[in-house]
């Protein structure tokens, strides 16, 4: 293991396994692991950057060498002021390679200290993304295989905020017996 600090930056909203499992990987390369926390205001986040914090934090408790934090700018500056020569990105499947290669040349140029490496989730994490896990929340599926499950309720108390999760396959009109 180097001794050196990684971070993994990302919007994280809400907090998956896929998330964790990069995290856990990249602890098992790095002496420690800063998860930065992206304000991001752009992308609409559900949870504001101080409750995707504290949800983190509670999903990594226990875990050395790992520090979660929110922050505002660009990712080589964060990597910068913490002395991480190495940001962390994860590539799920082939869709997310162009963008990331993007970003990581764009970094590359504004800073060439910082490096970015890849790395793969979990096959079984694979197809896991913030944004479908929060369409398939807010119609009413259960969402515990994908998620923590306090993440899973805090997603279901913000989407769904009247009532609790409908079984799948049970939307309106759907086995219901008709009379007539």
């Amino acid at each position: 293991m180097a001794s050196t600090t990684a971070v993994y930056p990302g919007t994280f909203d809400p907090v998956t396994y896929g998330h964790l499992d990069l995290i856990e990987r990249a602890r098992r390369l790095f002496e420690s692991v800063r998860v930065a926390v992206a304000a991001n205001p752009g992308k609409l986040p559900l949870f504001t950057a101080q409750e995707r914090v504290a949800l983190l934090r509670r999903a990594l408790r226990g875990r050395r060498g790992i520090t979660v934090e929110a922050f505002d700018g660009l990712v080589v500056a964060y990597a910068r002021r913490h002395r991480a020569p190495v940001v962390i990105r994860g590539l799920r499947m082939l869709s997310d390679f162009e963008y990331e290669f993007q970003m990581a040349l764009t970094n590359r140029k504004l800073d060439a200290r910082v490096e970015t490496l890849f790395l793969m989730p979990s096959e079984s994490y694979a197809y896991l993304s913030s944004k479908l896990i929060k369409e398939t929340a807010s119609l009413g599926a259960d969402v515990r295989a994908f998620v923590p499950g306090f993440v899973a309720e805090r997603l279901t108390r913000r989407l769904r905020p009247s009532g609790s999760p409908l079984p799948i396959g049970r939307g309106k009109g759907e086995g219901h017996a008709r009379r007539g």
